[in-house]
């Protein structure tokens, strides 16, 4: 999460951010500068202070400590539970991604991360799709030549732009995905971008309070999804979704399960008529934390059984490898790794190294 301190990011521009509600709002916030700005704005440092610090190593040290000593009891007094026992500010996983208790609102327009970034250099098929094809005659692509190794990348943010729409409850957030898939190697193709999918959308979300399974019900959420290639006919695959979100967790596990309807398309402009029973009418997306261990589990199918049950699944790990550098391994199987492969099934392995995780 990127945290819009007084002094703007971009062009030196004045930016006012939200007083922060709590410490557990500034504890989500990805990007170090920006989330020590937040502790500073909550727990009232001068920035003249700010300023000494950034001056005086010794004194960064000093207040740095002083900070950390405020935190701690902070959370001691916000996460305090009858019995006495502080909890952790990170025990709600789908909180510190959504800020979905009052404790944890940040207002409007702070930017976040949202959907894991990443940049995995190796990122290799078991079936190059060489002659991408769609039912619609206009979306049948010619042969094209292809190396099985190329390099995938992601980036993800998201904001929130409206807070508390009902009394206490219902945010509306906007978020943008966009996946590629370069074909780095392949230099007697002058290493084309074989494949980027962009995925704006918009997203109603309310806090929720209730048990499942033993779970925690705490995300109950709407979203409006677009997801296109860019690109011109032959190429072209593009659909759009409304889908329903629930999220559960508890501890250190959180599940995020997706259903969808697909938004009809004209025969005639629909590049993809048969998507659905590809890439599917629902996902399931589980996480789980051990250690500085993440690991998280998409499962993915069209709802339909014979000839159209068909899905994919999708598995990531990332790991320490030395300080805050982090490693990251894909494996994906079935249909619709992109959406120039809706109707496509390969294996999928990458490894590269991993910028923002989920959590």
């Amino acid at each position: 999460m990127l945290f819009l301190s007084q002094s703007a990011h971009a062009g030196d521009v004045a930016v006012s951010s939200p007083q922060p509600a709590s410490a557990q709002a500034c504890a989500g916030i990805a990007f170090n500068a920006d989330r020590l700005a937040c502790y500073d704005q909550y727990f009232g440092v001068p920035k003249a202070t700010v300023v000494a610090q950034a001056e005086t190593p010794a004194v960064v040290q000093a207040t740095s400590t002083t900070l950390v000593d405020k935190f701690k009891s902070s959370v001691s007094s916000v996460y305090s539970s009858d019995t006495g026992q502080p909890a952790s500010p990170t025990t709600s996983l789908l909180d510190s991604r959504w800020e979905l208790s009052e404790a944890s609102k940040l207002g409007t327009w702070n930017i976040r991360s949202y959907k894991p970034v990443y940049v995995l250099p190796v990122f290799w098929t078991s079936e190059k799709n060489t002659t991408p094809y769609s039912p619609n005659p206009e979306n049948r692509v010619p042969y094209q030549s292809l190396d099985a190794t190329e390099l995938k990348f992601q980036l993800s943010l998201k904001a929130k732009v409206w807070e508390n729409i009902f009394p206490n409850n219902g945010d509306l957030w906007v978020g943008y995905t966009q996946s590629s898939r370069w074909q780095a190697y392949n230099a007697k193709n002058s290493s084309p971008f074989r494949e980027t999918n962009y995925e704006p959308e918009a997203s109603l979300v309310f806090r929720t309070n209730y048990k499942l399974f033993g779970l925690d019900g705490r995300l109950l959420g709407f979203t409006l999804n677009h997801q296109s290639n860019g690109q011109a006919d032959p190429y072209s695959r593009s659909w759009n979704r409304v889908m329903l979100n629930l999220g559960l967790e508890r501890g250190n596990f959180a599940m995020v399960i997706r259903p969808w309807y697909r938004i009809p398309e004209s025969a005639s402009n629909d590049n993809n008529p048969d998507i659905e029973n590809y890439v599917g009418r629902a996902d399931i997306t589980t996480f789980y934390k051990w250690n500085d261990h993440q690991f998280s589990l998409m499962l993915r199918h069209t709802l339909k059984g014979g000839e159209n049950s068909r899905g994919a699944m999708q598995f990531d790990w990332t790991f320490p490898i030395k300080g805050r550098l982090r490693g990251q391994l894909q494996y994906f199987n079935g249909y619709g790794e992109s959406l120039i492969d809706y109707n496509h099934r390969a294996n999928y392995v990458g490894v590269g190294v991993s910028l923002l995780d989920w959590y």
